[in-house]
């Protein structure tokens, strides 16, 4: 049994903190093949998540803000915005989201910790499509294609 507490925040928070990607996970599964993953995922003000969706195998998923504000984004196939949302703020925590939809988060506060379920197994290989039409992580066009949808929000 794991508690979820203010403690467990921090330490996964400090995580973040160090982390390149500006964000930690902190998993409740015990290994990959348990179903279904739940986890924390505790983001870092400015962490880029690409889009992608999950169709091969489809797998939906679910968040909880728990802390903090975290923009949601739906996109079309070629990448325009159709569904953003704010997760966190005016009574809106969560989001459950069916298998193949294009998505992806960004931080509005200096951090947020989001509590998440999706199928496993976890096959880092073909857990995830990532959006060909958004630039990888890790590239410099990422930051200003992160700040243009928050700005468009």
């Amino acid at each position: 049994m794991q508690w979820i507490t203010r403690q467990l925040f921090e330490r996964v928070l400090e995580q973040a903190r160090n982390s390149p990607r500006r964000r930690m996970n902190f998993n409740f599964h015990s290994h990959l093949e348990e179903n279904p993953h739940r986890f924390l995922n505790v983001l870092v003000e400015g962490t880029y998540i690409r889009p992608h969706r999950h169709v091969d195998p489809p797998k939906p998923e679910a968040f909880l803000a728990l802390e903090g504000q975290i923009a949601f984004f739906v996109f079309d196939d070629s990448g325009r915005v159709e569904t953003r949302r704010v997760l966190g703020r005016d009574g809106l925590w969560g989001v459950d989201i069916p298998a193949g939809l294009w998505h992806s988060m960004a931080v509005l506060t200096p951090h947020a910790v989001c509590y998440e379920v999706k199928p496993g197994p976890y096959a880092p290989l073909s857990d995830k499509e990532f959006a060909p039409w958004a630039p990888a992580e890790g590239m410099p066009e990422a930051a200003a294609y992160l700040q243009a949808l928050i700005r468009e929000r």
